[in-house]
């Protein structure tokens, strides 16, 4: 069948809703939300398509999509890369369905409705089913490595020449239903790719931070699986070959902080490495003393919720949290406070014996365009 047999059809113009495609074309660009409106739809590389996707993996004339009785029909029109509908690579003409995964080549979209007004309003929002869109995405993120490191400054509390120490390294990415940590892992959790994610977060945000001054620490984060699992000690070993100079901190969840005789191990073959141990979020579930006696790491990052608003705390909540920093202090073990907003909890920590701190009053999480040029406020 010609594309020029398919006429403009009646059935589109429903009352209540319209049909729609969700998704992305490249990772840096906003999530698209395209009415079907008008039939054929086409969809290819050529700019005056339906829908456009100027990506060389897609044909000119990729496939069309005819309505017959208020349903969406599409067909390959023989492109070289395929067109596939929930992973079947189209043969012939298929019925499209609400929820829909649909793949132009290597582009992916959602097949969804709304209703018209939304549309007609310009308030057209995706609905849950985006994440089985992002179940489709997770390979995406993965294969091509489309995390987006984010740097947050670790600086010295008190009066220093040049208080910035160094940065956590964070993750975001701007695959569609994937930018937060939160969603990635959640995602990754479904494939049991917890590990390999977490790994992709530490040796991206190391290429990416060459752009930094090399004498700046770089804390580096773990999943707790990576913990349960083999490999956490070669992918660190791969980061210092890499980069033989730059301080580079581990960071362990308080929550996986249980086996001691672990923990000694992972110590001692980062002590070989020059590589630093920290244990993060301390506070936040159970304030493991013991551990931190027997494992002894560079670094201690008390929890947000222990050290936010402490400037006005309660004295006896104070005068907690001070023993502890003296206890962290005596073990010679460095406290850092994480979540520091306002000058005076600032002001406090510094007076209880913190000795650095994280948080918005000292930068927010940011990409590597913001702190690779903004060096000097920190001298």
């Amino acid at each position: 069948m010609n594309v020029n047999d398919y006429s403009a059809s009646p059935g589109l113009s429903l009352d209540a809703s319209v049909w729609f495609f969700a998704g992305q074309i490249e990772d840096t660009e906003p999530v698209r939300h395209v009415p079907v409106t008008t039939t054929p739809f086409k969809i290819g590389r050529r700019p005056d398509s339906s829908l456009s996707l100027p990506c060389g993996s897609v044909s000119k004339e990729h496939a069309i999509i005819s309505d017959r009785d208020g349903g969406l029909w599409i067909r390959d029109l023989n492109s070289t890369n395929g067109t596939y509908v929930n992973g079947e690579k189209l043969i012939e003409e298929v019925q499209l369905q609400e929820g829909d995964i649909v793949q132009f080549a290597t582009v992916v979209f959602r097949v969804g409705r709304q209703q018209k007004d939304s549309i007609e309003s310009g308030t057209l929002q995706a609905d849950m089913r985006d994440r089985t869109l992002a179940v489709v995405q997770f390979e995406r993120l993965i294969n091509r490595k489309s995390v987006v490191p984010f740097y947050q400054p670790i600086v010295q509390l008190g009066e220093h020449e040049n208080p910035l120490v160094g940065y956590e390294v964070l993750g975001r990415s701007h695959v569609f239903g994937l930018r937060t940590p939160k969603e990635m892992f959640d995602t990754a959790s479904h494939f049991g790719l917890e590990s390999e994610l977490s790994q992709i977060f530490r040796t991206r945000g190391i290429e990416v931070a060459t752009q930094l001054p090399e004498h700046l620490n770089l804390f580096v984060n773990t999943h707790p699986k990576e913990l349960m699992e083999t490999g956490l000690i070669e992918s660190v070993q791969e980061l210092r070959v890499k980069n033989p100079a730059r301080p580079i901190t581990l960071e362990i969840h308080e929550a996986a902080v249980t086996d001691i005789k672990t923990l000694i191990r992972l110590r001692d073959s980062l002590v070989d490495l020059d590589i630093q141990l920290a244990f993060d979020d301390f506070g936040a579930g159970q304030a493991r003393l013991l551990e931190l006696s027997e494992v002894r790491p560079n670094y201690l990052k008390f929890d947000m919720q222990l050290v936010q608003g402490i400037y006005q705390a309660p004295a006896s909540r104070q005068h907690l949290i001070e023993l502890l920093v003296k206890i962290v202090n005596e073990l010679e073990i460095i406290p850092l406070a994480e979540g520091i907003e306002y000058q005076e909890d600032h002001e406090t920590l510094l007076q209880m014996g913190f000795q650095l701190g994280q948080g918005y009053l000292y930068g927010r999480p940011a990409a590597i365009s913001k702190y690779a040029d903004d060096q000097e406020r920190f001298c």
